[in-house]
């Protein structure tokens, strides 16, 4: 093992097609591996940093790297899964896979199940946890599937879990990507209610692309709460904590984690507010220079919360389709950074020929998006002449009130 972790790291910027080629020049190595090692590593880097750091882990399926939890998104995981079950939890991790999960649950629980149906990601785990000094997690390399005759009961054994993690595979046949509940494997339609004979809680991820209120009404009433976890611009994770005493309505909770990956900001509503709240159109867009442009971040428009973001915040929508606001207040758009991205608007007009050759005479470089008019973002740019940079935003977005808009902002606040 020393042999391949000191090649791993020797090689780590190497080309591993032609590691592979040459392998007969290192026969004691395994170059598969080491070489799945080196495009893991590489992956982990920024994503799993503490792993990255540590040259002794070895990783022997680099689409594991691809897949598996970043450090913000599972230091979120863990943070929920305390915040259900409490002080001296027990947690059963059911697809356990890379591991990171398992291992950030182990640095709040007292006891975690890790389980893996993959026997060379079980082993892999097992060493992995042993450099990383993981003392509290139990490894197991078991089936979890009904149509294999294997039950949750076969898998935990006498281990008692107050929580039970589960993070379904969604590739079906062929590894083309699935979405649907029923679709994923395991299948935790079919466990749930093994499961809630065991542990009272029950946390699923689910693919960010599932319909979220599909999702919770095919796992029922017992579904509590609906997290939408997005990082760097993008909508990471859909999380479901289903309670088993629970009966009500579920409450959804934003989360944009923030840079250092600590930092977790988001609004918090219940299903049925927005199905109850109205959007306050945004008066005199036209007019709305000196005013401030709020974009709402990835976790909010997965969440579908456009009108309660109009009515709990008293801010005027562009557009019943257009899901953009305008703020009045400085202070106001400060509190709102924290949902989303915030612009100071320098300038609003019409949209037709003559602002969009004056916008690009008069802001050269600029970023641009277009929402909801008769052109896309790459037609508008072009029809700017603008090249990417400076601290400029150009919108090109759709009114109810006054039609087609150019916004020119300033960066976001």
């Amino acid at each position: 093992m020393n042999n391949l972790t000191s090649f791993v790291s020797g090689h780590m910027t190497d080309d591993t097609t032609r590691l592979i080629l040459d392998k007969a020049k290192w026969p004691a190595i395994d170059m598969e591996l080491a070489v799945n090692c080196i495009e893991s590593r590489r992956k982990l880097r920024g994503k799993v940093q503490e792993w990255y750091d540590e040259p002794e882990l070895i990783f022997p399926l680099k689409l594991s790297a691809e897949q598996c939890s970043s450090s913000g998104t599972a230091r979120y995981k863990a943070g929920l899964a305390r915040r259900i079950a409490g002080e001296g939890m027990k947690l059963a991790d059911l697809t356990g896979g890379f591991g990171v999960d398992s291992w950030f649950f182990s640095k709040v629980a007292d006891k975690v199940l890790y389980n893996e149906m993959q026997t060379v990601l079980a082993e892999a785990a097992k060493h992995n946890f042993s450099v990383l000094g993981a003392g509290n997690i139990v490894i197991s390399n078991k089936m979890v599937s009904k149509e294999e005759g294997s039950t949750v009961t076969d898998v935990l054994g006498d281990f008692a879990p107050d929580i039970v993690y589960m993070d379904p595979a969604r590739r079906g046949e062929g590894g083309k990507k699935v979405f649907l509940i029923e679709d994923c494997q395991p299948d935790v339609l079919g466990l749930k209610e093994d499961i809630f004979r065991i542990a009272p809680h029950f946390l699923i991820k689910l693919s960010p692309m599932a319909d979220i209120t599909m999702a919770a009404e095919r796992l029922g009433r017992q579904c509590r709460e609906i997290h939408i976890v997005a990082a760097g611009g993008e909508c990471k994770e859909l999380l479901i904590w289903m309670d088993r005493d629970w009966d009500g309505d579920y409450t959804v909770i934003t989360c944009e984690i923030g840079n250092d990956s600590t930092e977790y900001q988001g609004l918090t509503f219940k299903s049925s507010e927005e199905r109850e709240s109205t959007a306050h159109p945004a008066e005199k867009p036209l007019e709305a220079a000196g005013k401030w442009l709020f974009e709402p971040g990835k976790a909010l428009m997965k969440a579908g919360a456009f009108n309660l973001i109009s009515a709990r915040f008293g801010i005027g929508k562009l557009g019943r389709s257009t899901h953009y606001y305008i703020v009045d207040s400085f202070e106001q758009a400060l509190q709102l950074r924290q949902y989303g991205k915030v612009y100071e608007i320098l300038r609003c007009e019409p949209l037709d020929k003559r602002s969009i050759k004056a916008a690009g005479k008069d802001y050269p470089e600029a970023e641009v998006t277009a929402r909801n008019i008769p052109m896309d973002t790459d037609t508008l740019r072009k029809k700017l002449g603008t090249a990417s940079g400076d601290n400029i935003h150009i919108f090109g977005l759709k009114s109810d009130t006054a039609g087609n808009l150019l916004t020119v902002t300033s960066s976001k606040i």
